[in-house]
Order: structure tokens, then C-alpha cells, then sequence
């Protein structure tokens, strides 16, 4: 009887060990982004602020600066004055803004966009689905996407004005 719980209690050590070993290995180790440059951009459904429904792939043929951001964000905070500006460039020139709020409630978001004037699509990602379709980690994180839908370029951070503008005149079609 002795033998067998020593065996039964080996066994379930060595998997508590192994599930251990393999969550380490994958936090650590294996990288969490899920989308790389040169990848089509994987196409999603998103509701906006008034409910509409917003496709990625409505916007094949123009290039999309695809924004994952938080009102609570700091450095989201400082760069969206900078890309509504270019957006109001840029916009007339086949480069569209998307700005995928994450988790949030409708009434924060609509606050902070009053506050900060925006008026490119800002969609709504309550489930945080498709931030882990693209394996943003952290906030904020821009994917430039360019009018085949293919991924140019990821930036994670904050930008410059300078940046925005000179990240939304690449992916100019």
C-alpha cells in the first residue's frame, strides 16, 4: 500500500514539475507576439462607439495604422493628439486609423474621445479577442498595415509626432 502511494505521489509531482517546467518555458522563452512583419494582418469584426460594424478587411487598398490603446494609458494619452492630427493629413491620402480600445466601457471611451477630439473609427475590443489574435504586449502597440493588408511594421510604445507622421507616410498606398 506504502509502494503505491509513493508511485501515485512520484507521478503526480512529476506532472506538477512538468506543467511548471512548460508554463515557465512559454512566459520566458517563447515569444507571446502572434502577428509578424511581413504576415496579412489577421482580419477581424469590431463594433465602434455607435455600434457599427467595422471590418479590417473593409480597407483593403489603404493603409491602416492599427492602434491597440487604454484611456488609463499614459503614453496612449500622449500620442493620440499626434495621430489625430496625421490622421486629419493623412486621411485624404488612403491612410485610415483604426484605434482598438481594450476592455474598457463604452462611457470611458466616449470620454476620453470628447476630451481628446478624435474622430477616427474607434473600436471596441470588451473581450480583448482580437489584442490576443495579435499578441499585443503592452500598450500602446501600432501595427502598420499597408494596402495589400500585409504587416510592415510594429511598434510598441509611444510615439513622436514626428514618428506618426513619418509611420503613416510608409504605409501610404
Amino acid at each position: 500500500m506504502k509502494k503505491k502511494r509513493l508511485i501515485m505521489r512520484s507521478f503526480i509531482l512529476f506532472i506538477l514539475t512538468a506543467a511548471l517546467g512548460y508554463t515557465l518555458y512559454s512566459n520566458f522563452f517563447h515569444s507571446k507576439e502572434k502577428v509578424d512583419v511581413g504576415s496579412i494582418a489577421p482580419d477581424f469584426v469590431l463594433n465602434d462607439l455607435n455600434g457599427k460594424k467595422i471590418q479590417l478587411s473593409d480597407y483593403a487598398g489603404k493603409g491602416v495604422f492599427l492602434n491597440f490603446w487604454g484611456t488609463w494609458c499614459e503614453p496612449c494619452k500622449r500620442e493620440m493628439p499626434y495621430i489625430e492630427r496625421q490622421y486629419q493629413y493623412y486621411k485624404n491620402q488612403g491612410v485610415e486609423v483604426l484605434a482598438i480600445n481594450v476592455g474598457e466601457s463604452n462611457l470611458a471611451v466616449e470620454n476620453f474621445k470628447e476630451q481628446y477630439g478624435l474622430t477616427f473609427p474607434i473600436l471596441l475590443d470588451k473581450k480583448m479577442e482580437v489584442l490576443n489574435a495579435y499578441g499585443v504586449d503592452p500598450l500602446p502597440t501600432t501595427f502598420l498595415i499597408d494596402k495589400n493588408g500585409k504587416v510592415v511594421k510594429i511598434i510598441t510604445g509611444s510615439m513622436t509626432e514626428r514618428d506618426v507622421r513619418n509611420y503613416m507616410e510608409s504605409i501610404k498606398p
